[in-house]
């Protein structure tokens, strides 16, 4: 059997068992999975759990109140006819239709982005900096929008030229079309992205020899997993947040850890992340995640086809829009795939966070680190809730919840290191809320 299929298969097995408990293992060796994750569980209580709770939960609202936000905008711009004016100057200076496009496109990404900008400030710099995870001056963090911006600018309206120009030449299929250059997109930004994109925003250097490079090295060998570079970038000056990843595809891919976590976070922590990640790529979840996207923006592009002409029929006329082949509809269809995004959040949540789940099983066999992955998943509730009921997790989790991972990671010890002792978690701490923000 290939290996391609073989991890997947092995893994999802693997990760059931391990969220089973497994009557008297623990107990007869002297170790008590569930002993243990309440160990670890009750190092966050009190302010600290409090905060945790608040950051998150808000981020409910935040998504709901962001679609709302979104289609607000969209509607002003379809309102005050702006795409038809744009459209209309590039008509009248007998401009090509593939520019005619793009200049619509640009327009509407940047007036997009203002009228969004509040929102974003909110949400972005205003809403982190009150619980404390950010570490970027306003200017910085502006400087940052700008480029993204930019990056935005030039591959949103590429992409924006050919999907009109499928519209316009195949009416009647557009969508199913558009679906194959929206993939073709996906897989070439995550080919590109970690070499031209990533580093506009952060420095890239390589993790310095020692015992850790050694043993993530050692591990990327037993894997197959490309370790000729593993890179180190400074996170630190955007976010307190600690992070790493296995990004690219093909002759881009590369082991990438933030400095928050070199820093942060203890050895044995570090192992547990890198080995998740590791499990990302071993278990081919980049090329799943791009199937499954393929897949969804298939779905909305087809419900966009679908809508929009029985809206257009009532409002174009007002909105200066001729039909969907018009660029000037872009608001139209951007408000399309927020609205439909949203009310597929509880799918898109599940199938991440399944990947996620065993990818947390694979790194747990490629470190050996359970206590590492307990702790570390410990740390993430600075903006994780750490312990949800079984339906907010499912509907709102797009990874496993801290409870759900320390469980697992437990449960693994019980299984594998029956004998090992009980780890004495250190207690929780997270800096007060910022009333200034």
């Amino acid at each position: 059997m290939r290996r391609g299929f073989f991890f997947p298969f092995t893994y999802a097995v693997l990760s059931l068992l391990a969220l089973i408990a497994v009557p008297g293992i623990g107990h007869a060796a002297g170790f008590n999975a569930d002993a243990a994750t309440r160990a670890y569980l009750d190092t966050l209580q009190g302010s600290a759990r409090a905060k945790s709770d608040a950051y998150f939960e808000g981020g409910y609202w935040i998504a709901l109140i962001g679609t709302l936000v979104s289609v607000a905008a969209y509607w002003i711009m379809l309102r005050l006819r702006i795409l038809p004016r744009v459209r209309d100057a590039a008509e009248r200076k007998g401009r090509r239709r593939a520019l005619v496009v793009f200049e619509v496109a640009a327009v509407f990404l940047m007036a997009s982005t203002l009228l969004l900008l509040p929102w974003t400030i909110y949400t972005g710099f205003v809403r982190e900096a009150r619980y404390g995870l950010l570490n970027q001056s306003f200017a910085g963090w502006l400087g940052e929008q700008v480029i993204g911006l930019f990056v935005t600018l030039v591959i949103g309206s590429l992409l924006f030229v050919v999907i009109y120009a499928v519209i316009r030449r195949l009416p009647k299929v557009w969508w199913m079309v558009s679906t194959g250059v929206v993939s073709v997109f996906l897989a070439l930004a995550m080919l590109f992205a970690p070499v031209y994109i990533l580093p506009l925003f952060n420095t890239y250097s390589e993790l310095p020899q020692g015992p850790v490079r050694d043993r993530i090295v050692a591990m990327a060998k037993a894997y197959g997993v490309p370790a000729e570079h593993i890179y180190v970038y400074d996170a630190s000056k955007q976010t307190k947040r600690i992070s790493a990843n296995v990004s690219g595809i093909g002759p881009t891919v590369r082991i990438s850890l933030n400095d928050n976590l070199l820093h942060r976070a203890s050895e044995p922590e570090i192992l547990a992340a890198v080995g998740h990640e590791m499990g990302h790529y071993v278990l081919g979840h980049v090329w799943r995640s791009w199937i499954w996207l393929t897949a969804l923006y298939g779905l909305m592009l087809f419900l966009a086809a679908w809508v929009m002409p029985l809206i257009l029929a009532q409002y174009g006329a007002r909105w200066s829009i001729r039909d969907v082949a018009d660029p000037a509809s872009m608001p139209l269809l951007a408000g399309v795939f927020v609205v439909f995004s949203l009310m597929v959040t509880p799918i898109t949540n599940t199938l991440v966070r399944v990947t996620e789940r065993d990818a947390d099983v694979f790194g747990l066999d490629a470190a050996h680190e359970p206590d590492g992955f307990a702790s570390l998943s410990m740390k993430l509730s600075e903006y994780r809730k750490i312990d949800p009921g079984p339906v907010e997790e499912a509907l709102f989790y797009d990874h496993p919840s801290g409870a759900t991972r320390v469980r697992l990671a437990m449960r693994w010890k019980q299984i594998h290191m029956p004998g090992a002792p009980m780890a004495k978690p250190t207690p929780i701490v997270l800096e007060p809320m910022d009333a200034r923000h």
